[in-house]
């Protein structure tokens, strides 16, 4: 089950890190792209800006699960990766009830598995 753990955590970290790229770096091309529908696509370069700062966001809990995975410490390790994988929850919730229900199966779910995999590991 800490394999799973594992993986699954290595996935939301992974998931997010690519978020970071899209909404730091890659918003009026890639972002546009994944965001089709959501926004005008003269909105991309106005808003480019908001899309970096919620990027930036998305990487400080990336780099809290990829944390969870350098402590050596089981206890401080397993606390790490239950906060960071609660905030990704919390904020995959609220993005679904503000924004669109898709944000929570796209991040919340493998949160979720993620957190019941650690709980059980």
């Amino acid at each position: 089950m800490k394999l799973l753990a594992d993986i699954l955590t290595a996935i939301v970290a992974l998931e997010h890190l690519y978020i970071l790229y899209i909404e730091m770096f890659a918003w009026e091309t890639r972002g546009a792209k994944v965001f089709e529908g959501a926004l005008p696509k003269e909105l991309f370069a106005q808003t480019k800006g908001l899309a970096a700062n919620q990027g930036l966001y998305n990487g400080f809990l990336a780099a809290g699960l990829v944390w969870s995975f350098l402590i050596a410490n089981a206890e401080w390790s397993y606390n790490v990766r239950l906060f960071f994988l609660g905030m990704v929850i919390t904020a995959a919730s609220y993005g679904a009830y503000r924004s669109s229900l898709s944000i929570l199966w796209k991040q919340g779910l493998p949160a979720i598995l993620a957190l019941l995999a650690v709980l059980a590991s």
